[in-house]
């Protein structure tokens, strides 16, 4: 991965962090690891634990941030959010997936935060 997809994407999720604590989103983890894969982002919105992927562009060449989690993706962060909820005793808590999507193509990022971004199908396996 080159260093200019490493900065944009680092400089997308301090602009995402930001913008979830001025929403009241309190930060447990960031960039949490599993065997399973990755998440971003890992909050707390009110009693609602939050997983959020963080999608950064710098042009809309290929479309807008939250259009490149597809659903192999969400999968992805399903699994290691389900590890993460196995491994902290918080099966009984509410979770959701959002997703932060910035535009970095002008001078001014255009940051979106879609709540409730995806929902599990039920047809993947742990």
């Amino acid at each position: 991965m080159s260093e200019e997809r490493i900065s944009l994407g680092n400089k997308g999720e301090e602009l995402a962090a930001d913008l979830l604590k001025d929403s009241g989103y309190k930060i447990l983890y960031r960039n949490y690891k599993t065997k399973l894969g990755e998440i971003d982002i890992i909050a707390k919105d009110k009693e609602t634990v939050c997983f959020i992927e963080v999608k950064t562009r710098s042009s809309d060449r290929f479309g807008c941030g939250s259009e490149a989690v597809s659903r192999v993706k969400q999968r992805q962060i399903a699994k290691a959010a389900l590890s993460f909820l196995k491994e902290k005793r918080l099966l009984d808590k509410k979770a959701r997936f959002d997703v932060v999507s910035l535009d970095c193509s002008s001078s001014e990022p255009k940051v979106d935060l879609i709540k409730d971004a995806f929902e599990l199908d039920g047809s993947f396996s742990y």
